[in-house]
């Protein structure tokens, strides 16, 4: 059954359906949708990239939203997650650590430091550079250098 899925979608769909389902591995990968209490859970496993907005709606937020899920899979290489956070009136652990007003998104780096605080959408390009720069990042491109030659 689980086989037979796929034609049946692009037979009604024409293959954009299971296009996009197998373009999203890498997004669905580094979107986190639970509610996450504490960046430390993410300590020299992962760069979490917080975004926050009043809204869901908020342009700046969707725009941001968009650029990480395009380059989804080269953030992924660069062990990435992304945590949203849209409901100012909960209040939560991340909002009164990372203190946002409006629209903010923000870099942390594997050490649980923040690297970057951008008060409008920032490009992927701009982000990756910023971690490619890190020792941490030019460690982990050396070591897989090493691994792969």
């Amino acid at each position: 059954m689980k086989h037979v899925l796929p034609i049946v979608l692009v037979g009604l769909f024409g293959g954009s359906a299971v296009i996009a389902e197998s373009g999203d591995t890498a997004a669905s990968s580094i979107f986190i949708t639970t509610d996450v209490q504490d960046l430390n859970e993410f300590v020299w496993e992962n760069r979490p990239i917080v975004v926050f907005a009043d809204s869901p709606n908020d342009p700046n937020f969707r725009q941001q939203i968009e650029f990480l899920e395009e380059r989804a899979d080269e953030l992924a290489e660069r062990d990435v997650v992304v945590l949203t956070d849209t409901d100012p009136l909960k209040d939560s652990a991340l909002r009164q650590k990372l203190r946002p007003r409006g629209f903010m998104m923000v870099l942390v780096s594997k050490d649980g430091s923040v690297l970057l605080r951008k008060p409008f959408p920032w490009s992927v390009r701009e982000l990756m550079r910023s971690i490619d720069r890190l020792p941490s990042r030019q460690r982990e491109i050396r070591e897989r250098r090493e691994s792969d030659g």
